[in-house]
């Protein structure tokens, strides 16, 4: 699967120029999420319904994990797939600082059977937009790009399912081009730790390598490392997450992300969802700029626990 976007680039009344996406563009972005939308969602809850096969004391089954990996690969959500609109919390709400904020993200499984170590390689891509639907002829302000590859590890302890460990090389650019280019690319290691049927905690590291001309110092405002915890009820309806992200800054700076869900059904993975978004690098555009935004709206999650 690929996606292809083109522009053409305009003048807005703005400190950075910002492109003007055509009607047929548009029409193309919108339909390339939705469509990502409902195939994540018909296929996650299929490839889930394999994975998820418990003992009697309400664990994950070793056994039901490896088959669910081995029997083929799927395509399916990776991390948290959104459709939001906010503000910036502070300065009076204008048609600037309110847009839409939206998420794809997938991932394809690239082999039937395990590699050494007992992993998996997967194909990831993560693209996340800030559309300024307020302003005339609706301009997207910043399109952040996030493919990559990498390993992933299912894990196990007392022959149940825990989490998985995940080792990528990605690359993470905005498309653009003169003093408005944004460009890196990292080594991560991360991991998912089921705690119990409620919790899940997350930790995430990475070596950058920056190549962008225009964004030398992007890890003191974007980060070198996550962690978080991410909560689910025991009826599987209400979920919550906390996420700070370290700057590479001795000082203890971080952004924070707060996130809220309500399963809008419960045999759905779609949630009204609220997002709380403060610090640095939410975008890459402006990735030195202070933001503190409050959004909501919706989102389908992978069916046990996301990425991050």
């Amino acid at each position: 699967m690929y996606f292809s976007l083109t522009h053409t680039a305009t003048n807005h009344n703005a400190v950075l120029k910002e492109p003007a996406y055509t009607q047929s563009c548009l029409r193309c972005i919108l339909r390339t999420f939705l469509t990502t939308l409902i195939l994540c969602n018909l296929t996650i809850t299929s490839s889930h319904a394999q994975i998820i096969v418990k003992n009697n004391n309400d664990k994950i089954i070793a056994d039901s994990i490896r088959r669910a990996f081995d029997d083929e690969p799927y395509f399916g959500l990776y991390k948290d797939n959104y459709f939001i609109f906010g503000t910036s919390i502070g300065p009076k709400p204008t048609k600037q600082n309110s847009n839409v904020k939206f998420q794809i993200s997938i991932a394809q499984k690239l082999t039937k059977s395990t590699l050494p170590f007992g992993t998996y390689l997967y194909l990831f891509y993560t693209q996340k937009a800030f559309w300024n639907v307020l302003e005339n002829s609706m301009p997207f302000h910043d399109l952040n790009f996030n493919p990559g590859v990498g390993l992933a590890k299912p894990l196990f302890a007392d022959g149940a399912y825990i989490g998985k460990a995940i080792f990528q090389i990605e690359h993470e650019s905005n498309g653009r081009d003169s003093i408005q280019s944004r460009s890196w690319n990292r080594i991560s290691f991360g991991a998912n730790i089921i705690i119990d049927r409620n919790m899940m905690v997350h930790g995430k590291y990475w070596i950058p390598i920056v190549d962008g001309e225009n964004n030398r110092d992007i890890t003191k405002y974007v980060g070198i490392c996550q962690a978080g915890v991410n909560y689910i009820s025991d009826n599987r309806r209400f979920m919550g997450s906390l996420t700070f992200v370290k700057r590479a800054k001795w000082s203890p700076s971080f952004n924070t992300i707060f996130e809220l869900g309500y399963k809008i059904s419960k045999n759905d993975n779609q949630y009204l969802f609220l997002q709380y978004y403060n610090g640095y690098g939410e975008g890459l555009l402006d990735y030195k700029t202070y933001r503190s935004e409050l959004r909501i709206g919706m989102v389908i999650r992978p069916k046990y626990f996301s990425d991050f």
